[in-house]
């Protein structure tokens, strides 16, 4: 479970990358996510929110997506369904004009949890991306 969460933040990076590139191929949208810029002036003014940001925002869209919406539908739908609503639903929570890449996010978040029961796997992995996309973020406004 617990290796399984830490690779999966490298292979979350990799998917949303991936998923950023054909979306901006489709759409000509560019692969910058407006809802990361706004958290990142966020964190710029309230350090403190990075805990926001990194650990609480991730842990509780977990349980609410994964756990809770995920795992009630699925005996009604089957996981695919249930998988795909939980993702639409994730993705248009995050209100970012990127529909296919959060939703592509939530549909790895719910195969991490499906492989392994446990709602941890995916919170390691969506934490740890959420850390490294910011501290990626944090580096380029620092190192310009």
């Amino acid at each position: 479970m617990f290796l399984l969460g830490v690779s999966g933040i490298f292979l979350a990076m990799l998917l949303q990358g991936i998923v950023f590139s054909i979306e901006s191929i489709f759409t000509g949208m560019p692969p910058s996510s407006q809802n990361t810029k706004k958290i990142i002036d966020v964190i710029l003014k309230k350090p403190i929110f990075i805990l926001a940001t990194t650990i609480a925002g991730p842990i509780m869209e977990e349980f609410v997506f994964r756990r809770s919406l995920l795992s009630l539908m699925q005996p009604y739908s089957g996981f695919w369904i249930s998988a795909g609503i939980s993702s639409a639903m994730f993705s248009i929570a995050h209100q970012d004009g990127h529909f296919f890449v959060y939703f592509c996010m939530g549909l790895f978040f719910c195969f991490l949890y499906k492989i392994t029961g446990k709602i941890w796997t995916p919170i390691i992995a969506h934490c740890g991306m959420n850390a490294l996309v910011v501290l990626a973020q944090l580096a380029v406004y620092y190192g310009s």
